[in-house]
């Protein structure tokens, strides 16, 4: 199992005098990033959000590109585009750039977002976010695949256009991901032919286990014709050397939980249909405590207790986790200390295979 380098770069409101600088935070991540090809990370998601209650890095597109240019290795992923409120040209364009730019090492990720606010500032319908999601997946793909003339028509897009260039370097194109948070949204997935990525306790509440939603897509996939399709998770994880320092990073997570509340939709009788589920969600969070954080969300202790739970979560058949830990307005500073301890520490148990780069 791999593992990843992951930060959705929160700052809500609700940190309050804590909240950090915008601009500083994107250069701290910068550093962050670097740092986290030099330790052995094998990949690098950063988010997509507006706004500032989720993160503050509007363009993961251009972040990505600037760190491909001062790395070798690092797999480059957004997590993830909130893609309805982009164009699906563009996004098809920008990621193989990206790809090119970076010898192969490219990843797309997208999902549809939870903040209605995001989709009203930009003059989206919230209630067509599935059904426009998945129709600017099958033209991306359509975009990266075709050599001749493309002419589209959909419900939400209709154009008559050349090839696009460049053309993506991975073949058939840039592997792409979905973050289900739901079944509706795995199973799409697996019957497209895309891989996926979600969060733990999202698949332990819809699945009842993180091993159900990875067998249960696997499974999915193979049925639809797809072998071979890859499941990453996100996690929260800290590596600590006291019980105080574990208690701490709990209330840090209570802290980030309690932030982004006002993101997601609370109320049964206005919420689509679609997105419903994000209801329990909010419910569950607002009421969890620290005692209530498990292994499902958070894997925070001594170094021998991390690896036995990763070892764990391996067993699952998880290609990947992408590990968050500057959750909760954790500094620069500690950030970096966090990933040198869990590099020491964690990653030796877990052989890292080397990728392997397109080359041309």
């Amino acid at each position: 199992m791999k593992f990843g380098y992951f930060t959705l770069t929160d700052n809500p409101v609700a940190y309050g005098a804590e909240r950090k600088d915008p601009n500083q935070m994107i250069l701290d991540l910068t550093e962050q990033s670097l740092y986290a090809e030099e330790l052995g990370f094998n990949s690098l998601w950063v988010p997509e959000h507006h706004f500032s209650v989720f993160g503050v890095l509007p363009s993961p597109s251009q972040f990505l590109t600037y760190i491909a240019a001062k790395t070798k290795k690092i797999q480059l992923a957004p997590a993830t585009v909130v893609l309805p409120l982009n164009h699906p040209i563009r996004m098809a364009e920008e990621y193989a750039l990206l790809d090119l730019l970076s010898n192969g090492r490219a990843i797309f990720s997208a999902g549809r977002g939870y903040d209605k606010r995001e989709y009203d500032a930009f003059g989206v319908d919230f209630n067509d976010s599935r059904d426009i999601f998945f129709e600017q997946l099958d033209i991306m793909k359509k975009l990266w695949t075709t050599n001749e003339d493309i002419s589209y028509r959909g419900k939400f897009y209709n154009f008559d256009i050349e090839p696009i260039t460049p053309r993506p370097v991975q073949d058939p194109y840039v592997p792409m991901y979905v973050a289900s948070f739901s079944a509706p949204s795995l199973l799409k997935a697996a019957e497209m032919g895309d891989n996926v990525i979600f969060a733990p306790f999202a698949a332990s509440m819809v699945f009842g286990s993180l091993d159900n939603a990875v067998s249960t897509f696997k499974e999915e996939s193979k049925k639809h014709g797809f072998e071979g399709k890859q499941a990453r998770c996100s996690y929260f994880i800290n590596v600590t050397e006291s019980h105080d320092e574990t208690e701490k990073t709990k209330q840090r997570m209570l802290k980030y939980f309690k932030g982004i509340l006002p993101a997601f939709p609370d109320d049964p009788t206005t919420a689509p249909p679609h997105i419903r589920y994000f209801v329990d969600i909010v419910q569950k969070l607002k009421d969890m405590k620290t005692e209530d954080l498990g292994s499902k969300s958070i894997i925070v202790g001594d170094a021998d207790y991390v690896v036995n739970e990763l070892k764990k979560v391996e067993q699952t058949g998880l290609e990947e986790v992408i590990v968050y830990f500057d959750f909760g307005g954790l500094s620069h500073k500690e950030t970096l200390k966090s990933m040198e301890r869990f590099a020491k520490h964690v990653l030796p148990h877990f052989p890292q295979i080397e990728q392997n780069l397109v080359t041309n």
